[in-house]
């Protein structure tokens, strides 16, 4: 069983907290660091099974998950900071008790301000009356542990058993990685009382981030004054981030910048934006040092419930979409609902259609909430305008992003680098993206009309009934997605798509489809080009029935002001051309 929980409770209960207000601060660290609790505390920490899912819980179980991120990251205390160290001890301290949590709090504080908090823990531990106790333990832990005492990440660790012929003509090697990450619904992160921010960045001292122009527009003020406030450096680099800046030179920019203001590996870089810059940001960080650690302040639905947490950093290239990219989840991400006040309704309306995908095929009670706040999330910009806090459709849109976030992050995190296609949240994505380039939709009311035709291909195999295939289609046309666009007429072009996402399935087309019910999901591994005929054209017919006969609003990137993506394919595709002369196919799906 692991020890820490019960570590850090003794430790509450057995110390005094009178050392934390001595005057002289480099007294009050050698009275809080000597002792045989805070020795126990420190190998509980160092010792701590960090990954393991039995710690999850024991914190889950105690009702202390809010410090569980922080307690893992102590596995390499004896490498941090004496701020950061204490910084993130408050936290865990605060998880089991406020109070005690806020003195600890205010103690990292004065240390963090002082020219003692960039000192090494392990450093002024060896100085300390125990320091015999720590130099043995720091030169035990090099061979034992390395993690613990010399990590590259706090955020990451490796393992690998390898076997070899006798005459070592012949290994083999197995190599597995493992990595945590929080995800936090927050409320207005960019008021200087909200603190998610400065606890990420004040003992670093500064921090490197990256801003989506139009971000810059609305927030950069905003920004700005919030890292000045807590006395937090800010370097803050400005990126357009549309579908057509989606591309390796931007990747390439980013890693110039990085390089020339010297980003160490340890510390995490800032992405504040939608779902391009959280797939280039990530992307770049990926790259940069081979891995280096990113925060994501998701500034836009997509990017909060789907793109921002996603470990899928990425870029296209020649022509096709996202060709190159690498698995790389941020160690934080947050979704704060107060920047969509500035979204446009199309856009809200584009992104909520990611939610809705998860609700259909694996969260009833998802769905039911969806039913419930109905067009009023996109009326009153997910409770953030013309409403009372507290009010019932705030504290609604609450529910509905935190568990929008836990499905998704269930589903994607399960399998994350993809080394398996039963993936729920690809409901929606099977043949959408063969026709969604070339009828220049936006990517949310593609994936809309996939997910309705994919219900109505669920309905004919008896995977759901006839009442549950309607409920799925009145939702998503109660918010004004699309059902139908007359492109799925071009027959042809799903059955491209289709053939095409077989080959990237690893020769299976495993479509999740509801089944069982709403919120459950099965796999659909054959349909044949008749068949596939044959629910186009019936599915057109019901669709007639719905609002706007299917069609929903402003479904078009025109609409809402971007550029339409098959004139910018075509562009794409020319650069192709120039540079092979093989077949290519144009944007290949993600």
């Amino acid at each position: 069983m692991a020890n820490t929980p019960p570590a850090v409770k003794a430790f509450i209960s057995a110390y005094d907290s009178e050392p934390l207000a001595y005057q002289n601060l480099d007294n009050a660290i050698e009275a809080v660091c000597c002792g045989e609790v805070f020795k126990s505390l420190i190998l509980a920490l160092v010792n701590s099974p960090a990954f393991s899912e039995e710690l999850g819980k024991e914190f889950e179980a105690a009702g202390a998950i809010a410090g569980l991120s922080a307690c893992r990251g102590l596995r390499s205390c004896l490498n941090f900071s004496l701020g950061r160290f204490f910084g993130l001890l408050a936290e865990v301290i605060a998880a089991f008790d406020h109070a005690a949590g806020h003195e600890w709090a205010t103690f990292a504080n004065r240390v963090n301000q002082s020219n003692l908090g960039a000192s090494k823990l392990v450093e002024r531990l060896i100085r300390s009356a125990d320091g015999s106790f720590y130099t043995d333990l720091a030169a035990r832990l090099v061979d034992e542990n390395p993690h613990a005492v010399y990590p590259t990440s706090s955020y990451r660790e490796s393992e690998a058993h390898v076997v070899s012929a006798s005459d070592d003509q012949i290994i083999e090697a197995v190599m597995t990685s493992r990595t945590f990450t929080s995800i936090r619904v927050v409320e207005n992160c960019l008021d200087p009382e909200e603190t998610v921010l400065r606890d990420m960045y004040v003992s670093h001292g500064r921090c490197v981030c990256l801003v989506d122009q139009n971000v810059e527009t609305y927030y950069g003020e905003q920004i700005d004054k919030y890292f000045k406030h807590h006395g937090i450096h800010l370097d803050k680099l400005v990126y357009r981030a549309m579908e057509v800046d989606k591309g390796i030179r931007t990747v390439e920019k980013m890693l110039g910048d990085f390089k020339s203001l010297g980003v160490c590996r340890h510390e995490p870089v800032l992405i504040i934006g939608g779902g391009v810059i959280a797939d280039t940001g990530g992307l770049a960080c990926a790259l940069y040092h081979r891995n280096t650690p990113y925060v994501m302040l998701s500034t836009s639905i997509v990017a909060g419930i789907d793109a921002g947490p996603s470990p899928r950093t990425c870029c296209d290239g020649f022509g096709y979409k996202n060709l190159f990219g690498a698995y790389h989840a941020p160690v934080l991400s947050l979704t704060d609902r107060f920047f969509f006040k500035t979204l446009r309704e199309g856009w809200l309306r584009h992104g909520i259609i990611e939610i809705i995908k998860m609700a259909a095929i694996k969260d009833l009670e998802l769905f039911e909430y969806l039913e419930q706040a109905g067009p009023a999330l996109i009326e009153t910009r997910f409770g953030t305008l013309n409403c009372e806090p507290g009010s019932e459709i705030s504290v609604l849109s609450q529910k509905i992003l935190g568990a929008a976030l836990r499905s998704y992050v269930e589903a994607e995190y399960g399998n994350l680098y993809e080394t398996h296609q039963c993936r729920p949240h690809a409901y929606g994505h099977t043949w959408s993206p063969g026709f969604e380039i070339e009828a220049g939709l936006l990517h949310g009311h593609a994936v809309a009309i996939g997910m309705g035709f994919g219900a109505y291909i669920s309905y004919r195999s008896n995977w759901i009934t006839a009442d549950e295939f309607h409920r799925i289609l009145k939702l998503i046309s109660s918010f004004g997605l699309s059902l139908w666009h007359d492109v799925m007429l071009n027959k042809e072009t799903l059955w491209a798509s289709q053939e095409k996402i077989v080959q990237k399935r690893g020769g299976n087309l495993a479509a999740p489809l509801p089944k069982g019910g709403v919120g459950k999901c099965g796999y659909l591994n054959s349909m044949t080009q008749e068949e596939l005929y044959e629910a186009i054209s019936a599915y057109r017919k019901i669709c007639q029935d719905y609002p706007r006969q299917g069609v929903g609003i402003d479904p078009l990137c025109s609409d809402v002001g971007l550029e339409d993506p098959s004139t910018v394919g075509h562009s794409l595709m020319e650069t192709v051309k120039a540079h092979s002369t093989e077949p290519t196919e144009l944007l290949s799906p993600v």
